[in-house]
């Protein structure tokens, strides 16, 4: 008892309860297939997470392409507020580029790695104990001669030796790394194992108390947000997560679901974030309409239905006091909370005042464009819900003008018709139109599409989702399209699906054009 009673006051020393956001969604989380970013949508996502109040932005792997370069570099140069972080093997080039991306940042932030688990210096790196260990040092103090503030993580470290683990983090704290990462690289712990191996590099690594350690964790198992905390009981003080929990394979740790268990469970937890919470959810609504790809109904805390309630014995205990089956208000992660129903007989003022409530501030003329767009979707469904508002800006304010455009559809389909579908579009300024049959309308669509446009991209996935109840409902049709070893995500909506469809097809081709860059071959990117 009194070895365990020692224990806890050892933990409850270790620094203070802050503890440091790390976004990895630009990095880590733009690695998973389909949510690859361009240059706009990355500066867009880290302007929002700097209103979040995120400490750390890993903004990219700059080594990795040119792209990734400049994205780093022009996030360094325009986003002052938190720390941006490049990310570096531990390799002198590698070091010297991200160091040149964000040489500008105003809290600059070089985080180098190497592999520490016998499994991959033996399969991978083929390399011995005493040489990663040599070359995670020598990395260290390359990056010193940059900045002093330094990040290194031991990859895979909960597969990995704890006495070389502990050899490796005492050394690199020695060499000057201010904030050491314990990455759980494939998901594989538990979080009683994760909190005990923190616990023992506090307890073995004599220089600890120099550096913050930070946890990585992978969520294939789905205890990310657990061994997060766990990690964070026994003396960790900054989390890596991404927003939407988007990640290698099954992802990372999800901002939102860390941010918020910390927040909503103060009482046995004890610790404090600088997160602005009320910017969560347009967070997550951003991510998702970049990427076009949905987080699913339930998901905690940004899910369509995580503050919704059907059953009759909720909604009466809800009415009565919301505390009955709420457990943090919705406004608390900027959900609105309203009963204003919008439809073909509302007024340019109650448009406006709906968008600002859902955190879109418009100039008169995006104003006068959306409400405009507005009154044309108001007079094909009955009613506009704030799912339909933010597509409706996403696509009216947001997208950039684009080499080709959707000017017609006309689409002939039937049990005793051969689906035919004719096309008239805008290409390069230019109106082009054809026609051309399929083995179904949205076969048609695209056939006439391709044909026009004289494309042969292959459809990965094709995507149909209702973004509200009702069959009047806008139809959001998301398509992938693959070309030389690339894919894109490319998204359109519409009350008529097929319209959609060829929205999506064209966003995607439109996107695919934008790759068409000098930056083509990319180095492989690692998951930590």
């Amino acid at each position: 008892m009194r070895k365990t009673a020692q224990k806890r006051e050892k933990v409850k020393k270790r620094n203070d309860n802050r503890v440091y956001i790390f976004d990895t969604t630009l990095r880590d989380g733009e690695q998973s297939p389909g949510f690859s970013m361009n240059l706009d949508e990355k500066l867009r996502m880290a302007r929002h997470l700097e209103k979040l109040g995120v400490d750390i932005i890993e903004a990219g792997f700059p080594v990795a392409s040119e792209g990734d370069f400049i994205a780093v570099q022009e996030i360094a140069r325009h986003i002052r507020k938190p720390q941006i972080a490049a990310l570096a093997r531990a390799d002198r080039n590698d070091i010297d580029r991200a160091w040149k991306a964000i040489a500008e940042a105003a809290h600059p932030r070089i985080h180098t790695f190497i592999s520490s688990s016998d499994i991959h210096l033996r399969y991978q790196l083929k390399k011995s104990r005493e040489q990663v260990l040599k070359e995670a040092v020598d990395a260290v103090r390359h990056a010193r001669e940059y900045t002093d503030n330094i990040e290194f993580s031991p990859m895979d470290a909960t597969r990995s030796d704890r006495d070389y683990l502990v050899d490796m983090v005492q050394a690199v704290i020695e060499a000057g790394a201010t904030t050491v990462n314990i990455p759980d690289t494939v998901g594989y712990t538990m979080p009683d194992e994760l909190g005990d191996l923190i616990g023992y590099l506090f307890e073995k690594v004599k220089n600890i108390n120099n550096t913050v350690i930070s946890v990585h964790c992978h969520n294939d198992l789905g205890v990310a947000v657990a061994n997060s905390i766990a990690a964070l009981k026994q003396g960790a003080r900054q989390v890596e997560c991404a927003v939407n929990g988007i990640g290698e394979r099954a992802g990372n740790t999800s901002l939102e679901e860390i941010v918020m268990a910390l927040e909503t469970r103060k009482d046995i937890l004890g610790f404090s974030t600088n997160i602005d919470t009320k910017h969560i959810y347009r967070t997550s609504r951003l991510l998702t309409d970049i990427t076009g790809i949905p987080v699913q109904p339930n998901k905690a805390i940004v899910g369509a239905n995580a503050f919704a309630h059907e059953s009759g014995i909720h909604q009466d205990g809800l009415i009565k006091e919301k505390i009955t089956y709420e457990i943090m208000t919705p406004q608390s992660v900027g959900v609105t909370d309203t009963n204003i129903v919008l439809g073909k007989h509302s007024g340019r003022h109650a448009v406006k005042e709906r968008l600002k409530k859902i955190g879109f501030m418009l100039t008169d003329d995006e104003l006068s464009r959306a409400f405009k767009r507005f009154k044309e979707l108001a007079d094909v469904k009955k009613q506009i819900f704030d799912e339909d508002l933010e597509e409706l800006i996403s696509d009216t304010i947001f997208r950039k003008p684009d080499k080709y455009k959707l000017l017609y559809l006309n689409v002939i389909s039937g049990n005793a018709a051969m689906p035919m579908a004719a096309v008239r579009m805008e290409v390069e300024g230019k109106e082009k139109q054809d026609a051309e049959f399929g083995v179904g309308p949205v076969d048609a669509t695209v056939a006439a599409i391709k044909k026009i446009t004289r494309t042969k991209h292959s459809l990965i996935k094709y995507v149909v989702n209702a973004i509200t109840g009702g069959t009047d409902a806008q139809g959001v049709v998301t398509v992938q399209l693959g070309f030389n070893g690339h894919s894109v995500i490319g998204r359109g909506s519409d009350p008529d699906v097929l319209v959609a469809t060829a929205k999506a097809y064209i966003n995607a081709l439109n996107r695919l054009d934008s790759l068409r860059t000098p930056d083509t071959k990319r180095t492989e990117k690692p998951s930590l």
